[in-house]
């Protein structure tokens, strides 16, 4: 007999841990679970959710119903010779990596944890180090089984109205319960990776643009506590993943071996105030000067190049009870002045972030709320409690929407409806495809109230 879905009533929060609502916690174990328990939602609605990696409150529901879809996990197909796999929505890209590795390949898409599902990932759209080369997660899908609110199941094509809205619409189109995906072939699990430091915002951004096309993954730290003619100083890692015959003889033996490390996990209660302005400046300092100048063809664990916070679980308790906000945007090319404005803003503040990350994006992806657009993105975490932060960031955001930029949803928390027109043009659509599917609201958010979705 399968076991019945599981319910609960429980704080539910995204990881930056801002703001936590009450919810019914629902965790269905098939398809059939899923659709009832879309139908028996109630007036709040519902909204899938997956391992919660999302950092706001896009898989929040206040008073309503929240489906835990990683009951639904398995991988129903992998055609090893094509490079495509076939997997319910629950399935995290970690245990995609575990299953397709030994097979020669590798996910075509991922952010900077491997801990987040492949519904989750087609919902937020997410985008890597290789956005430049290969575009968002969505655009690597060949199809997808979408739970819809009258409880049919539409399969969605690329180019269909219904994947265009699904891909970075949030869950607010449908429960996303499979999908087929091509996957990005490997002959080791080692990646190649040359290092070098920047001396300034003017500086990294001369090296992204003249060399990034030689990379299939690029991304730079970003220190914004630096000040002056260092302001904008930064690490610049890139590289691609390491043929065989790159790797010592030794290492050849298990060349696809995926054996991410662990450290013990952030402690639950971390004293408040410790990532203080003082205390990451000194740390970005350290970081900096620790890179070397330059150096080339060094091989490192895909799990060291990708996801080094994987490492330590539960991180985001560092910021303390107070939590975090992750502010990310992304402005076109041609408005590089606003992106310096920016930064140079940011570091003046005396913003305490050591996570802080600058890309370049490539052409941008179909999906009507997709992220990506042609430009710099820039992404930051920052205490929550710091004074005045609200204000501060609404200031950028009017940067970013006169530059004809956008933040990215997913990791938002604080954005003002008022704002989101200016930045998502497709949002009409969105919105009149969503109201024709889902005219009384059975999926429902947090963030989709917040905003008018």
């Amino acid at each position: 007999m399968p076991a019945e879905t599981t319910t609960s009533v429980t704080s539910v929060t995204g990881w930056g841990r801002t703001a936590p609502t009450t919810s019914l916690l629902v965790r269905p174990r098939t398809y059939e679970e899923a659709a009832t328990a879309v139908r028996e939602c109630g007036e709040r609605g519902g909204i899938a959710r997956g391992l919660g990696r999302a950092y706001g409150d896009a898989a929040q529901n206040a008073g309503g119903a929240v489906l835990d879809m990683t009951g639904l996990d398995r991988i129903r197909g992998i055609d090893a010779v094509a490079g495509v796999v076939v997997c319910d929505a629950g399935v995290s890209l970690h245990r995609l990596m575990e299953v397709l590795l030994p097979l020669g390949w590798f996910v075509p898409v991922t952010p900077g944890t491997r801990y987040v599902t492949v519904g989750g990932a087609i919902g937020a759209d997410i985008h890597g180090k290789n956005h430049h080369v290969s575009g968002s997660f969505s655009r690597h899908v060949q199809s997808m089984d979408v739970l819809i609110a009258d409880g049919t199941v539409q399969t969605a094509l690329p180019g269909s109205d219904l994947f265009d809205a699904t891909a970075g619409g949030m869950g607010l189109t449908g429960v996303i319960l499979s999908a087929t995906v091509e996957l990005h072939p490997v002959e080791t699990s080692l990646m190649s990776v040359d290092t070098e430091r920047a001396t300034d915002l003017d500086d990294l951004m001369s090296r992204l643009t003249a060399t990034d096309d030689r990379y299939r993954y690029s991304v730079a730290w970003i220190d914004l506590l630096a000040r002056g003619a260092a302001t904008g100083r930064a690490v610049l890692t890139r590289g691609d993943h390491a043929p065989l015959d790159a790797l010592p003889v030794r290492a050849r033996r298990e060349p696809l071996a995926f054996r991410p490390g662990r450290l013990p996990a952030a402690p639950a209660f971390f004293p408040e105030g410790l990532l203080g302005r003082t205390s990451v400046s000194l740390f970005n300092e350290l970081w900096y000067r620790r890179a070397p100048k330059s150096r080339t063809g060094e091989l490192q664990k895909m799990s060291t190049f990708f996801h080094p916070l994987d490492g330590v679980p539960h991180w985001n308790r560092v910021y303390g009870r107070g939590g975090f906000v992750q502010y990310q945007f992304v402005v076109g090319y041609g408005q590089e002045e606003t992106l310096r404005r920016i930064v140079s803003r940011i570091s003046r503040r005396g913003c305490p972030s050591f996570l802080a990350v600058l890309k370049r994006f490539g052409e941008g992806d179909p999906g009507w709320l997709s992220f990506p657009m042609p430009g710099w993105t820039l992404a930051l975490d920052i205490p929550a409690n710091l004074t005045g932060l609200g204000a501060f960031l609404d200031e950028l955001d009017e940067e970013v929407t006169g530059a004809g930029g956008r933040v990215y949803l997913a990791k938002d928390s604080r954005l003002r409806p008022e704002s989101l027109a200016g930045m998502y043009p497709k949002l009409p659509a969105f919105r009149a495809l969503r109201a024709e599917l889902d005219p009384t609201s059975v999926f429902t958010s947090d963030l989709s109230r917040r905003l008018s979705l």
